[in-house]
């Protein structure tokens, strides 16, 4: 009974592994018979190697160290944009401080938000506020920012 469920449990985590792959891939991983081996040749294929995964990351720093917003970017393209950032450098395993990512989020946005960059960025809380909590104090403002911007 015990196999039985095991060999159950393995095609389901076959199958499941299958399904997730996009259709063109399909045959290419088809002829793994077991969830592991699947599993690996999948990480192989898609995850790239060491050397792949070195120039992602520093592409990713460089990317994050010269992010900035334009003119013609809403508040939540660029929040979108630096949100989307921080987590792939966060799968990459570079960690950043909220204060850093805060900073930088402050200084990307274009200058008609200055004022209000200034006063937050002097702001004596900004390692403890979440970029989420950033943002949504900034969003009440874009209008205004907004309106007498043009």
């Amino acid at each position: 009974v015990e196999q039985k469920l095991a060999r159950k449990n393995e095609l389901k985590a076959r199958g499941t592994l299958l399904m997730a792959l996009p259709d063109k891939h399909q045959l290419k991983f088809n002829s793994h018979k077991d969830a592991k081996s699947l599993m690996a040749a999948i990480e192989k294929h898609f995850g790239g190697n060491t050397e792949t995964k070195k120039v992602q990351k520093t592409l990713l720093k460089q990317q994050f160290e010269n992010f900035s917003g334009s003119t013609s970017e809403s508040l939540d393209q660029i929040y979108d944009r630096l949100q989307k950032l921080v987590s792939q450098l966060e799968i990459h395993g570079v960690s950043l401080s909220q204060e850093d990512v805060n900073l930088k989020f402050l200084r990307s946005l274009p200058s008609e938000w200055k004022t209000h960059t200034l006063i937050w960025r002097n702001k004596t809380d900004l390692e403890d506020k979440s970029l989420d909590d950033l943002f949504n104090s900034l969003k009440i403002y874009e209008s205004e920012v907004k309106h007498s911007s043009s």
